[in-house]
Protein backbone atom coordinates (compact mmCIF):
# COMPACT_ATOMS: atom_id res chain seq x y z
CA UNK A 1 0.00 0.00 0.00
CA UNK A 2 2.90 2.36 0.76
CA UNK A 3 4.21 1.81 -2.78
CA UNK A 4 0.82 2.68 -4.27
CA UNK A 5 0.77 5.83 -2.15
CA UNK A 6 4.23 6.85 -3.37
CA UNK A 7 3.24 6.29 -7.00
CA UNK A 8 -0.03 8.16 -6.47
CA UNK A 9 1.89 11.17 -5.11
CA UNK A 10 4.21 10.97 -8.14
CA UNK A 11 1.21 11.14 -10.47
CA UNK A 12 -0.32 13.97 -8.48
CA UNK A 13 2.91 15.96 -8.62
CA UNK A 14 3.38 15.31 -12.33
CA UNK A 15 -0.19 16.39 -13.15
CA UNK A 16 -0.52 19.19 -10.62
CA UNK A 17 -0.70 22.11 -13.05
CA UNK A 18 -2.40 20.25 -15.88
CA UNK A 19 -5.05 18.72 -13.62
CA UNK A 20 -5.57 21.98 -11.78
CA UNK A 21 -6.21 23.72 -15.10
CA UNK A 22 -8.80 21.13 -16.14
CA UNK A 23 -10.64 21.21 -12.79
CA UNK A 24 -10.65 25.00 -12.47
CA UNK A 25 -11.75 25.46 -16.08
CA UNK A 26 -14.67 23.05 -15.78
CA UNK A 27 -15.77 24.42 -12.37
CA UNK A 28 -15.53 28.05 -13.50
CA UNK A 29 -17.40 27.21 -16.71
CA UNK A 30 -20.27 25.77 -14.62
CA UNK A 31 -20.40 28.93 -12.52
CA UNK A 32 -20.11 31.20 -15.55
CA UNK A 33 -22.93 29.38 -17.34
CA UNK A 34 -25.32 30.13 -14.48
CA UNK A 35 -24.30 33.80 -14.40
CA UNK A 36 -24.59 34.20 -18.18
CA UNK A 37 -27.95 32.42 -18.42
CA UNK A 38 -29.33 34.47 -15.51
CA UNK A 39 -28.24 37.64 -17.27
CA UNK A 40 -29.43 36.63 -20.75
CA UNK A 41 -32.61 34.65 -19.94
CA UNK A 42 -33.59 36.13 -16.60
CA UNK A 43 -37.32 35.38 -16.68
CA UNK A 44 -39.07 32.07 -17.11
CA UNK A 45 -41.09 33.25 -20.14
CA UNK A 46 -37.96 33.88 -22.23
CA UNK A 47 -36.49 30.52 -21.18
CA UNK A 48 -39.76 28.82 -22.19
CA UNK A 49 -39.54 30.43 -25.65
CA UNK A 50 -35.98 29.19 -26.07
CA UNK A 51 -36.98 25.70 -25.00
CA UNK A 52 -39.85 25.59 -27.52
CA UNK A 53 -37.42 26.63 -30.26
CA UNK A 54 -34.85 24.07 -29.12
CA UNK A 55 -37.25 21.13 -28.85
CA UNK A 56 -38.51 21.90 -32.36
CA UNK A 57 -34.96 22.03 -33.74
CA UNK A 58 -33.04 18.73 -33.49
CA UNK A 59 -29.83 20.45 -34.59
CA UNK A 60 -29.90 22.48 -31.35
CA UNK A 61 -30.62 19.42 -29.22
CA UNK A 62 -27.60 17.59 -30.63
CA UNK A 63 -25.33 20.31 -29.23
CA UNK A 64 -27.17 20.94 -25.95
CA UNK A 65 -29.07 18.32 -23.98
CA UNK A 66 -32.33 16.99 -22.64
CA UNK A 67 -34.96 19.66 -21.98
CA UNK A 68 -36.61 19.34 -18.55
CA UNK A 69 -38.58 22.56 -18.14
CA UNK A 70 -37.99 26.34 -18.08
CA UNK A 71 -36.84 26.70 -14.43
CA UNK A 72 -33.42 28.37 -14.16
CA UNK A 73 -31.65 25.34 -12.66
CA UNK A 74 -33.11 22.81 -15.12
CA UNK A 75 -32.49 25.19 -18.05
CA UNK A 76 -28.84 25.63 -17.00
CA UNK A 77 -28.34 21.85 -16.80
CA UNK A 78 -29.90 21.56 -20.28
CA UNK A 79 -27.55 24.20 -21.68
CA UNK A 80 -24.17 23.22 -20.26
CA UNK A 81 -24.10 19.70 -18.81
CA UNK A 82 -23.21 17.84 -22.04
CA UNK A 83 -20.23 20.10 -22.66
CA UNK A 84 -18.98 19.66 -19.07
CA UNK A 85 -19.29 15.88 -19.52
CA UNK A 86 -17.43 16.10 -22.85
CA UNK A 87 -14.54 17.92 -21.16
CA UNK A 88 -14.55 15.38 -18.31
CA UNK A 89 -14.29 12.60 -20.90
CA UNK A 90 -11.25 14.14 -22.60
CA UNK A 91 -9.57 14.90 -19.24
CA UNK A 92 -9.88 11.29 -18.10
CA UNK A 93 -8.93 9.49 -21.31
CA UNK A 94 -5.77 11.58 -21.69
CA UNK A 95 -4.93 11.02 -18.01
CA UNK A 96 -5.38 7.25 -18.29
CA UNK A 97 -3.20 6.93 -21.40
CA UNK A 98 -0.53 9.30 -20.02
CA UNK A 99 0.05 7.10 -16.95
CA UNK A 100 -0.18 3.71 -18.68
CA UNK A 101 0.67 3.30 -22.37
CA UNK A 102 2.86 6.43 -22.53
CA UNK A 103 4.86 5.13 -19.55
CA UNK A 104 5.38 1.77 -21.26
CA UNK A 105 6.28 3.49 -24.53
CA UNK A 106 8.99 5.57 -22.84
CA UNK A 107 10.39 2.60 -20.89
CA UNK A 108 9.67 4.07 -17.46
CA UNK A 109 7.02 1.44 -16.69
CA UNK A 110 9.60 -1.34 -17.09
CA UNK A 111 11.97 0.43 -14.69
CA UNK A 112 9.20 0.84 -12.11
CA UNK A 113 8.06 -2.78 -12.43
CA UNK A 114 11.64 -3.92 -11.73
CA UNK A 115 11.46 -2.30 -8.27
CA UNK A 116 9.47 -3.34 -5.21
CA UNK A 117 6.43 -1.65 -6.81
CA UNK A 118 5.94 -4.64 -9.09
CA UNK A 119 3.49 -4.61 -11.95
CA UNK A 120 0.16 -3.88 -10.32
CA UNK A 121 1.00 -0.91 -8.08
CA UNK A 122 1.24 1.58 -11.03
CA UNK A 123 -2.21 0.56 -12.27
CA UNK A 124 -3.66 0.83 -8.75
CA UNK A 125 -2.06 4.27 -8.34
CA UNK A 126 -3.48 5.42 -11.70
CA UNK A 127 -6.99 4.23 -10.78
CA UNK A 128 -6.70 5.94 -7.37
CA UNK A 129 -5.47 9.10 -9.10
CA UNK A 130 -8.46 9.03 -11.48
CA UNK A 131 -11.03 8.36 -8.75
CA UNK A 132 -9.76 11.24 -6.58
CA UNK A 133 -9.57 13.57 -9.59
CA UNK A 134 -13.18 12.82 -10.52
CA UNK A 135 -14.39 13.34 -6.96
CA UNK A 136 -12.71 16.75 -6.99
CA UNK A 137 -14.22 17.36 -10.44
CA UNK A 138 -17.69 16.57 -9.08
CA UNK A 139 -17.11 18.97 -6.18
CA UNK A 140 -15.85 21.70 -8.56
CA UNK A 141 -18.95 21.43 -10.77
CA UNK A 142 -21.30 21.36 -7.76
CA UNK A 143 -19.60 24.40 -6.21
CA UNK A 144 -19.71 26.18 -9.56
CA UNK A 145 -23.46 25.68 -9.87
CA UNK A 146 -24.05 26.55 -6.19
CA UNK A 147 -21.86 29.63 -6.56
CA UNK A 148 -24.25 30.79 -9.27
CA UNK A 149 -27.18 30.44 -6.87
CA UNK A 150 -28.64 27.05 -7.92
CA UNK A 151 -30.12 24.58 -5.43
CA UNK A 152 -27.44 22.63 -3.47
CA UNK A 153 -29.15 19.24 -3.84
CA UNK A 154 -29.47 19.41 -7.63
CA UNK A 155 -25.96 20.91 -7.92
CA UNK A 156 -24.47 17.93 -6.08
CA UNK A 157 -26.33 15.54 -8.40
CA UNK A 158 -25.09 17.49 -11.46
CA UNK A 159 -21.53 17.35 -10.09
CA UNK A 160 -21.77 13.62 -9.42
CA UNK A 161 -23.14 13.07 -12.94
CA UNK A 162 -20.13 14.86 -14.45
CA UNK A 163 -17.67 13.01 -12.21
CA UNK A 164 -19.27 9.62 -12.94
CA UNK A 165 -19.02 10.23 -16.70
CA UNK A 166 -15.36 11.13 -16.20
CA UNK A 167 -14.83 7.89 -14.27
CA UNK A 168 -16.41 5.87 -17.10
CA UNK A 169 -14.01 7.39 -19.62
CA UNK A 170 -11.08 6.78 -17.29
CA UNK A 171 -11.90 3.08 -17.68
CA UNK A 172 -12.26 3.50 -21.45
CA UNK A 173 -8.84 5.18 -21.61
CA UNK A 174 -7.23 2.41 -19.55
CA UNK A 175 -8.73 -0.22 -21.86
CA UNK A 176 -7.64 1.62 -25.02
CA UNK A 177 -4.09 1.71 -23.66
CA UNK A 178 -4.11 -2.10 -23.53
CA UNK A 179 -5.15 -2.47 -27.15
CA UNK A 180 -2.70 -0.11 -28.86
CA UNK A 181 1.08 -0.09 -28.80
CA UNK A 182 1.48 3.70 -28.93
CA UNK A 183 0.05 6.46 -26.76
CA UNK A 184 -0.93 8.43 -29.88
CA UNK A 185 -3.15 5.64 -31.16
CA UNK A 186 -4.65 5.07 -27.69
CA UNK A 187 -5.35 8.79 -27.28
CA UNK A 188 -6.84 8.99 -30.77
CA UNK A 189 -9.26 6.10 -30.32
CA UNK A 190 -10.19 7.28 -26.80
CA UNK A 191 -10.97 10.80 -27.98
CA UNK A 192 -12.99 9.37 -30.87
CA UNK A 193 -15.02 7.24 -28.43
CA UNK A 194 -15.75 10.34 -26.32
CA UNK A 195 -17.03 12.12 -29.43
CA UNK A 196 -19.10 9.08 -30.44
CA UNK A 197 -20.67 9.05 -26.96
CA UNK A 198 -21.46 12.75 -27.33
CA UNK A 199 -23.07 12.22 -30.75
CA UNK A 200 -25.04 9.15 -29.64
CA UNK A 201 -26.42 11.21 -26.76
CA UNK A 202 -27.28 13.96 -29.26
CA UNK A 203 -28.93 11.47 -31.61
CA UNK A 204 -31.07 10.15 -28.73
CA UNK A 205 -32.05 13.66 -27.61
CA UNK A 206 -32.84 14.87 -31.13
CA UNK A 207 -35.12 11.92 -31.95
CA UNK A 208 -36.89 11.57 -28.57
CA UNK A 209 -40.60 12.39 -28.19
CA UNK A 210 -41.43 15.97 -27.16
CA UNK A 211 -44.15 16.82 -24.62
CA UNK A 212 -47.23 18.68 -26.00
CA UNK A 213 -46.11 21.97 -24.40
CA UNK A 214 -42.61 21.65 -25.90
CA UNK A 215 -40.92 21.95 -22.50
CA UNK A 216 -39.57 18.43 -21.95
CA UNK A 217 -38.12 15.59 -24.02
CA UNK A 218 -37.85 11.86 -23.32
CA UNK A 219 -34.55 10.57 -24.65
CA UNK A 220 -34.65 7.90 -27.36
CA UNK A 221 -32.68 4.64 -27.01
CA UNK A 222 -29.35 5.86 -28.53
CA UNK A 223 -28.92 8.16 -25.53
CA UNK A 224 -29.01 5.08 -23.25
CA UNK A 225 -25.86 3.60 -24.81
CA UNK A 226 -23.81 6.74 -24.10
CA UNK A 227 -22.12 7.46 -20.73
CA UNK A 228 -22.92 11.15 -21.28
CA UNK A 229 -26.57 10.19 -21.77
CA UNK A 230 -26.50 8.22 -18.51
CA UNK A 231 -25.48 11.36 -16.64
CA UNK A 232 -28.43 13.23 -18.17
CA UNK A 233 -30.81 10.62 -16.83
CA UNK A 234 -30.14 11.82 -13.28
CA UNK A 235 -32.57 14.67 -14.09
CA UNK A 236 -30.57 17.02 -11.86
CA UNK A 237 -32.77 19.72 -10.27
CA UNK A 238 -36.00 18.11 -11.53
CA UNK A 239 -35.70 14.49 -10.37
CA UNK A 240 -32.32 14.16 -8.61
CA UNK A 241 -32.03 10.47 -9.43
CA UNK A 242 -28.77 8.77 -8.46
CA UNK A 243 -29.38 5.24 -9.74
CA UNK A 244 -28.39 6.05 -13.39
CA UNK A 245 -24.87 6.77 -12.11
CA UNK A 246 -24.44 3.07 -11.41
CA UNK A 247 -24.09 2.62 -15.19
CA UNK A 248 -20.94 4.76 -15.71
CA UNK A 249 -19.43 3.46 -12.46
CA UNK A 250 -20.16 -0.09 -13.61
CA UNK A 251 -18.59 0.60 -17.01
CA UNK A 252 -15.44 1.93 -15.30
CA UNK A 253 -15.28 -1.17 -13.06
CA UNK A 254 -15.82 -3.53 -16.02
CA UNK A 255 -13.12 -1.84 -18.12
CA UNK A 256 -10.67 -1.97 -15.19
CA UNK A 257 -11.40 -5.69 -14.67
CA UNK A 258 -10.71 -6.39 -18.36
CA UNK A 259 -7.49 -4.36 -18.11
CA UNK A 260 -6.35 -6.51 -15.15
CA UNK A 261 -7.15 -9.67 -17.14
CA UNK A 262 -5.21 -8.46 -20.18
CA UNK A 263 -2.24 -7.25 -18.14
CA UNK A 264 -1.94 -10.63 -16.45
CA UNK A 265 -1.41 -12.23 -19.89
CA UNK A 266 0.85 -9.80 -21.74
CA UNK A 267 4.41 -8.52 -21.44
CA UNK A 268 5.32 -4.95 -20.52
CA UNK A 269 5.36 -2.92 -23.75
CA UNK A 270 3.17 -5.41 -25.67
CA UNK A 271 -0.41 -4.73 -26.73
CA UNK A 272 -3.51 -6.65 -27.79
CA UNK A 273 -3.32 -5.25 -31.32
CA UNK A 274 0.22 -5.88 -32.47
CA UNK A 275 1.78 -3.30 -34.76
CA UNK A 276 3.32 -4.39 -38.02
CA UNK A 277 7.03 -5.20 -38.03
CA UNK A 278 9.12 -2.54 -39.69
CA UNK A 279 10.89 -3.16 -43.00
CA UNK A 280 14.61 -3.81 -43.04
CA UNK A 281 15.09 -1.04 -45.59
CA UNK A 282 13.00 2.03 -46.29
CA UNK A 283 10.82 2.17 -49.39
CA UNK A 284 12.14 4.30 -52.28
CA UNK A 285 9.53 7.00 -51.74
CA UNK A 286 10.58 7.53 -48.10
CA UNK A 287 13.32 9.99 -49.01
CA UNK A 288 12.00 13.41 -48.08
CA UNK A 289 10.79 15.10 -44.89
CA UNK A 290 7.16 15.13 -46.12
CA UNK A 291 7.22 11.37 -46.66
CA UNK A 292 8.74 10.92 -43.20
CA UNK A 293 6.04 13.12 -41.64
CA UNK A 294 3.37 11.02 -43.39
CA UNK A 295 5.04 7.76 -42.29
CA UNK A 296 5.07 8.97 -38.67
CA UNK A 297 1.46 10.14 -38.62
CA UNK A 298 -0.41 7.98 -41.11
CA UNK A 299 -2.15 5.97 -38.37
CA UNK A 300 -3.49 8.99 -36.52
CA UNK A 301 -4.53 10.72 -39.78
CA UNK A 302 -6.50 7.62 -40.80
CA UNK A 303 -8.11 7.60 -37.33
CA UNK A 304 -9.18 11.26 -37.59
CA UNK A 305 -10.57 10.63 -41.09
CA UNK A 306 -12.56 7.64 -39.77
CA UNK A 307 -13.96 9.89 -37.02
CA UNK A 308 -14.97 12.47 -39.63
CA UNK A 309 -16.60 9.79 -41.82
CA UNK A 310 -18.59 8.49 -38.80
CA UNK A 311 -19.71 12.06 -38.00
CA UNK A 312 -20.87 12.45 -41.59
CA UNK A 313 -22.83 9.19 -41.50
CA UNK A 314 -24.57 10.28 -38.28
CA UNK A 315 -25.40 13.64 -39.88
CA UNK A 316 -27.08 11.96 -42.81
CA UNK A 317 -28.92 9.48 -40.59
CA UNK A 318 -30.36 12.32 -38.58
CA UNK A 319 -31.77 13.88 -41.77
CA UNK A 320 -34.60 11.36 -42.09
CA UNK A 321 -35.21 11.41 -38.32
CA UNK A 322 -35.67 15.17 -38.48
CA UNK A 323 -38.28 14.89 -41.19
CA UNK A 324 -40.26 12.41 -39.06
CA UNK A 325 -40.02 14.74 -36.06
CA UNK A 326 -41.25 17.72 -38.06
CA UNK A 327 -44.12 15.83 -39.62
CA UNK A 328 -45.31 14.42 -36.27
CA UNK A 329 -45.29 17.81 -34.52
CA UNK A 330 -46.19 20.25 -37.27
CA UNK A 331 -48.13 22.61 -34.96
CA UNK A 332 -44.98 23.34 -32.98
CA UNK A 333 -42.59 23.59 -35.91
CA UNK A 334 -44.69 25.48 -38.46
CA UNK A 335 -43.55 28.93 -37.34
CA UNK A 336 -39.98 27.75 -37.00
CA UNK A 337 -40.02 26.25 -40.51
CA UNK A 338 -41.28 29.53 -41.95
CA UNK A 339 -38.58 31.46 -40.09
CA UNK A 340 -35.83 29.16 -41.35
CA UNK A 341 -37.09 29.25 -44.92
CA UNK A 342 -37.19 33.05 -44.75
CA UNK A 343 -33.45 32.93 -44.01
CA UNK A 344 -32.84 30.94 -47.19
CA UNK A 345 -31.92 27.67 -45.51
CA UNK A 346 -33.57 24.39 -44.49
CA UNK A 347 -33.72 22.27 -41.36
CA UNK A 348 -31.38 19.71 -42.93
CA UNK A 349 -28.90 22.43 -43.81
CA UNK A 350 -29.03 23.68 -40.23
CA UNK A 351 -28.29 20.21 -38.93
CA UNK A 352 -25.45 19.66 -41.40
CA UNK A 353 -23.93 23.01 -40.42
CA UNK A 354 -24.24 22.23 -36.68
CA UNK A 355 -22.69 18.76 -36.88
CA UNK A 356 -20.02 19.88 -39.32
CA UNK A 357 -18.89 22.29 -36.60
CA UNK A 358 -17.93 19.19 -34.63
CA UNK A 359 -16.16 17.78 -37.68
CA UNK A 360 -14.37 21.13 -38.03
CA UNK A 361 -13.07 20.72 -34.47
CA UNK A 362 -11.86 17.20 -35.36
CA UNK A 363 -10.04 18.61 -38.41
CA UNK A 364 -8.49 21.36 -36.31
CA UNK A 365 -7.34 18.79 -33.73
CA UNK A 366 -5.74 16.78 -36.55
CA UNK A 367 -3.86 19.91 -37.63
CA UNK A 368 -2.71 20.63 -34.07
CA UNK A 369 -1.47 17.06 -33.72
CA UNK A 370 0.74 17.41 -36.82
CA UNK A 371 2.73 20.19 -35.11
CA UNK A 372 2.73 18.43 -31.73
CA UNK A 373 4.38 15.44 -33.39
CA UNK A 374 7.24 17.74 -34.45
CA UNK A 375 7.76 18.74 -30.83
CA UNK A 376 7.71 15.08 -29.75
CA UNK A 377 10.33 14.25 -32.37
CA UNK A 378 12.48 17.13 -31.15
CA UNK A 379 12.10 16.18 -27.47
CA UNK A 380 13.00 12.54 -28.27
CA UNK A 381 16.14 13.68 -30.07
CA UNK A 382 15.24 12.14 -33.44
CA UNK A 383 14.72 15.53 -35.07
CA UNK A 384 18.45 16.25 -34.78
CA UNK A 385 19.24 13.13 -36.86
CA UNK A 386 16.88 14.36 -39.58
CA UNK A 387 18.34 17.86 -39.56
CA UNK A 388 21.90 16.49 -39.73
CA UNK A 389 21.04 15.64 -43.34
CA UNK A 390 20.89 18.38 -46.03
CA UNK A 391 17.37 19.37 -44.98
CA UNK A 392 16.82 22.95 -43.91
CA UNK A 393 14.63 23.82 -40.95
CA UNK A 394 12.20 25.69 -43.18
CA UNK A 395 11.71 22.57 -45.31
CA UNK A 396 11.38 20.45 -42.16
CA UNK A 397 8.69 22.68 -40.62
CA UNK A 398 7.03 23.21 -44.00
CA UNK A 399 6.73 19.45 -44.51
CA UNK A 400 4.89 18.92 -41.23
CA UNK A 401 2.67 21.94 -41.87
CA UNK A 402 1.97 20.69 -45.39
CA UNK A 403 1.00 17.28 -44.07
CA UNK A 404 -1.21 18.99 -41.45
CA UNK A 405 -2.98 20.97 -44.20
CA UNK A 406 -3.53 17.82 -46.27
CA UNK A 407 -4.85 16.02 -43.16
CA UNK A 408 -7.31 18.84 -42.42
CA UNK A 409 -8.66 18.67 -45.97
CA UNK A 410 -8.91 14.86 -45.83
CA UNK A 411 -10.87 14.89 -42.54
CA UNK A 412 -13.45 17.32 -43.92
CA UNK A 413 -13.61 15.47 -47.26
CA UNK A 414 -14.39 12.17 -45.51
CA UNK A 415 -16.99 13.95 -43.33
CA UNK A 416 -18.72 15.31 -46.43
CA UNK A 417 -18.50 11.91 -48.14
CA UNK A 418 -20.17 10.19 -45.16
CA UNK A 419 -22.95 12.78 -44.95
CA UNK A 420 -23.53 12.73 -48.72
CA UNK A 421 -23.74 8.92 -48.86
CA UNK A 422 -26.05 8.77 -45.85
CA UNK A 423 -28.38 11.53 -47.11
CA UNK A 424 -28.61 9.97 -50.57
CA UNK A 425 -29.29 6.52 -49.06
CA UNK A 426 -32.10 7.97 -46.90
CA UNK A 427 -33.80 9.42 -50.01
CA UNK A 428 -33.21 13.07 -49.08
CA UNK A 429 -33.49 15.10 -52.31
CA UNK A 430 -33.14 18.56 -50.78
CA UNK A 431 -30.40 20.95 -51.80
CA UNK A 432 -28.57 20.13 -48.57
CA UNK A 433 -27.28 16.92 -50.23
CA UNK A 434 -25.18 18.96 -52.62
CA UNK A 435 -24.38 21.64 -50.08
CA UNK A 436 -22.54 19.25 -47.73
CA UNK A 437 -19.39 19.70 -49.84
CA UNK A 438 -19.61 23.50 -49.58
CA UNK A 439 -20.33 23.24 -45.84
CA UNK A 440 -17.26 21.04 -45.39
CA UNK A 441 -15.14 23.53 -47.37
CA UNK A 442 -16.42 26.34 -45.13
CA UNK A 443 -14.88 24.64 -42.07
CA UNK A 444 -11.35 24.57 -43.55
CA UNK A 445 -10.19 28.16 -42.81
CA UNK A 446 -10.81 27.92 -39.05
CA UNK A 447 -9.12 24.51 -38.90
CA UNK A 448 -6.07 25.83 -40.81
CA UNK A 449 -5.66 28.63 -38.26
CA UNK A 450 -5.26 25.92 -35.62
CA UNK A 451 -2.51 24.42 -37.76
CA UNK A 452 -0.63 27.72 -38.03
CA UNK A 453 -0.98 28.91 -34.41
CA UNK A 454 0.82 25.96 -32.73
CA UNK A 455 3.49 26.19 -35.44
CA UNK A 456 4.34 29.70 -34.23
CA UNK A 457 4.31 28.51 -30.61
CA UNK A 458 6.63 25.64 -31.62
CA UNK A 459 9.09 28.14 -33.06
CA UNK A 460 8.88 30.79 -30.34
CA UNK A 461 8.28 28.73 -27.18
CA UNK A 462 8.93 25.03 -27.93
CA UNK A 463 8.25 23.70 -24.41
CA UNK A 464 4.73 25.19 -24.45
CA UNK A 465 3.80 23.66 -27.82
CA UNK A 466 1.75 20.72 -26.49
CA UNK A 467 -0.18 22.38 -23.60
CA UNK A 468 -0.68 25.68 -25.44
CA UNK A 469 -1.68 23.97 -28.68
CA UNK A 470 -4.52 22.08 -27.04
CA UNK A 471 -5.43 25.04 -24.80
CA UNK A 472 -5.86 27.36 -27.81
CA UNK A 473 -8.11 24.82 -29.52
CA UNK A 474 -10.16 24.27 -26.35
CA UNK A 475 -10.58 28.01 -25.85
CA UNK A 476 -11.69 28.43 -29.46
CA UNK A 477 -14.31 25.69 -29.06
CA UNK A 478 -15.64 27.14 -25.80
CA UNK A 479 -15.94 30.65 -27.26
CA UNK A 480 -17.04 29.79 -30.79
CA UNK A 481 -19.30 26.77 -30.36
CA UNK A 482 -20.64 27.25 -26.84
CA UNK A 483 -20.08 30.97 -26.17
CA UNK A 484 -23.43 31.99 -27.61
CA UNK A 485 -25.25 29.27 -25.69
CA UNK A 486 -24.00 30.49 -22.32
CA UNK A 487 -24.52 34.16 -23.12
CA UNK A 488 -20.94 35.38 -23.58
CA UNK A 489 -20.49 38.90 -24.94
CA UNK A 490 -20.31 38.86 -28.75
CA UNK A 491 -16.92 40.65 -28.74
CA UNK A 492 -15.48 37.74 -26.74
CA UNK A 493 -17.21 35.13 -28.91
CA UNK A 494 -15.77 36.80 -32.03
CA UNK A 495 -12.24 35.98 -30.82
CA UNK A 496 -12.81 32.37 -31.88
CA UNK A 497 -12.14 31.46 -35.54
CA UNK A 498 -15.10 29.05 -35.43
CA UNK A 499 -17.43 32.07 -35.03
CA UNK A 500 -16.50 33.35 -38.49
CA UNK A 501 -17.08 30.10 -40.40
CA UNK A 502 -19.33 30.84 -43.42
CA UNK A 503 -22.88 29.42 -43.28
CA UNK A 504 -24.04 27.91 -46.57
CA UNK A 505 -27.58 28.98 -47.62
CA UNK A 506 -29.69 28.77 -50.77
CA UNK A 507 -29.89 32.55 -51.15
CA UNK A 508 -26.15 33.15 -51.31
CA UNK A 509 -23.28 32.36 -48.98
CA UNK A 510 -21.11 35.11 -47.51
CA UNK A 511 -17.57 33.70 -47.86
CA UNK A 512 -15.79 36.87 -46.67
CA UNK A 513 -15.13 35.46 -43.17
CA UNK A 514 -13.55 32.36 -44.67
CA UNK A 515 -11.27 34.34 -46.98
CA UNK A 516 -10.16 36.55 -44.09
CA UNK A 517 -9.31 33.52 -41.98
CA UNK A 518 -7.39 31.90 -44.86
CA UNK A 519 -5.33 35.08 -45.12
CA UNK A 520 -4.70 35.16 -41.36
CA UNK A 521 -3.67 31.48 -41.37
CA UNK A 522 -1.26 32.13 -44.26
CA UNK A 523 0.35 35.10 -42.48
CA UNK A 524 0.78 33.16 -39.21
CA UNK A 525 2.26 30.20 -41.11
CA UNK A 526 4.66 32.54 -42.92
CA UNK A 527 5.81 34.01 -39.59
CA UNK A 528 6.58 30.51 -38.33
CA UNK A 529 8.52 29.58 -41.49
CA UNK A 530 10.54 32.80 -41.48
CA UNK A 531 11.38 32.50 -37.78
CA UNK A 532 12.30 28.82 -37.51
CA UNK A 533 15.91 29.14 -38.84
CA UNK A 534 16.69 31.49 -35.93
CA UNK A 535 16.12 29.04 -33.10
CA UNK A 536 18.12 26.11 -31.79
CA UNK A 537 16.90 22.54 -32.10
CA UNK A 538 17.23 20.44 -28.96
CA UNK A 539 15.47 18.28 -26.41
CA UNK A 540 14.79 21.04 -23.87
Amino acid sequence: MSTVWVLYRQRLRRDRWQLLSWLLSIGVLAWFAVEAITKTFGDEASRAQVLKLATATPAILVLRGLARGPALDAFTFFEIYTFLALLAGFMNTFMAVRHTRAEEESGRAELVSATAAGRWAPLAATVLHGVVANLVLAAAVALGFMGGGLAPGGSVVAGLATGAVGLAFLGVGLLAAEFFSTSRAANGISATLVMVAYLLRGFGDATGPVSPDGMTITAAWPSWISPIGWGQQTFAYTGDRLWPLLLPVGLAAACTAVVVLIMSRRDVGASVLVGRRGRGEARPWLRGPFALAWRLQQGSVIGWCAGGFATGLITGSLGSAIQLTLNSNSSVTAALREMIQAQGTSMTQLLVAALFEIAGVLAAACGVQAILRMRQEEAAGTAEFVLSEPIGRVRWLGSFMGLGAVSVVLVMAFTALGAWLSLVASGDTSTAVGDVWATAFAQLPAALIYLALPAVVFVVWPRATIPLGWALLGLGVVLGVYGGMIGLDQKIVDLSPFTHTPVVTDTGTDWSGGFWMLGIAAVIALIALVSVPRREVGTA
